[in-house]
């Protein structure tokens, strides 16, 4: 197997084990990562568009449930990072079948406030009071999370934004009207240990 050189090889680092990296070597690939990490939010919008058809059985389709999620919780006046949060809560669904709040909650977690992490994080766990009993699990589960300063605005959230979110004749705002909020949620990280490699 012949060793391909890339046409923009001078820009990138030369190394072939990180142990051989180099300050230069560094500095190309912060340089690159700065604008991969920029372009975030089109990626995010690229992988929302993926759930448009996937009904999965339920009532419609996720992009659909993800943007009546949205839109009730905008519509109650949220925050605009509470918002963002609401539509992207089940963005994991096509990668984390098992585990889709986990997936969610990885990808909002440098943009957000602590307590909207957890929201997303959980609420899997939360929304399983109205239908866990259903398929054999205990619908009681996020008892174990009872006292935490998270649980009522996680409850809050299940209850008036994403358990109402599966009625298919309630208008939704489209994906654009919130593409604005994404791009400001996600202009910036509030905490990453990457935070300064994205410092120009």
């Amino acid at each position: 197997m012949n060793a391909i050189t890339p046409p923009d090889a001078e820009a990138r680092a030369g190394f072939r084990r990180m142990q051989e990296g180099t300050a230069e070597d560094w500095a190309k690939i912060a340089g690159s990562f700065r604008g991969y990490a920029r372009a975030l939010p089109d990626r995010i919008l690229d992988h929302l568009k993926l759930l448009d058809g996937d009904f999965g059985g339920f009532p419609i389709d996720r992009l659909h449930h993800s943007l009546l999620t949205a839109t009730l919780a905008h519509q109650a006046g949220e925050s605009e990072e509470y918002v963002v949060c609401a539509l992207l809560h089940d963005i994991g669904d096509t990668l984390g079948s098992y585990n889709h709040p986990d997936i969610a909650a990885a990808i909002v977690k440098p943009f957000v406030e602590p307590e909207h992490h957890w929201m997303v994080e959980k609420h899997g766990l939360f929304q399983g009071y109205y239908f866990f009993h259903h398929i054999g699990l205990d619908r009681d589960i996020r008892e174990q999370f009872r006292g935490h300063p998270n649980f009522d605005r996680t409850a809050a959230f299940c209850e008036k934004y994403d358990a109402p979110a599966f009625d298919a004749d309630a208008a939704c705002m489209p994906l654009e009207a919130f593409e604005p909020m994404l791009r400001r949620v996600f202009a910036a990280p509030k905490q990453s240990v990457y935070k300064k490699a994205m410092e120009d």
